[in-house]
């Protein structure tokens, strides 16, 4: 017999919640990355005892996971100057030798 339409005897699991089987399979694989990661910094010393550029390469492959990549950002101005100096004047003055004693005194 099929539920009808507007059934409220039997209310299903609620949103978002995990049925127990995905609950375990994620439960169990952390436990599993968990004691992976107990021992990591061992395991890379053997590697690197053995190989040091395989460790390298190991290593930067887990700092992708620590540190977030930077994306490289690409930057267009296009910009329309159509501005032009038309003249500097640049005006020199020499100072009388009582205007420059003054000044020397006051400082």
């Amino acid at each position: 017999m099929p539920f009808e339409k507007g059934n409220k005897l039997g209310k299903g699991r609620p949103a978002g919640k995990l049925n127990r089987s995905t609950e375990q399979a994620k439960l169990t694989l952390a436990r599993l990355a968990n004691k992976g990661l107990d021992n990591i910094t061992e395991d890379i010393d053997k590697i690197r005892e053995q190989n040091p550029v395989k460790a390298a390469e190991i290593y930067i492959k887990l700092l992708e996971y620590v540190i977030p990549k930077l994306k490289s950002v690409d930057m267009k101005m296009e910009a329309d100057i159509k501005q032009q100096i038309e003249k500097i004047t640049v005006e020199i003055k020499q100072r009388e030798d009582g205007d420059n004693n003054k000044q020397n005194n006051e400082e």
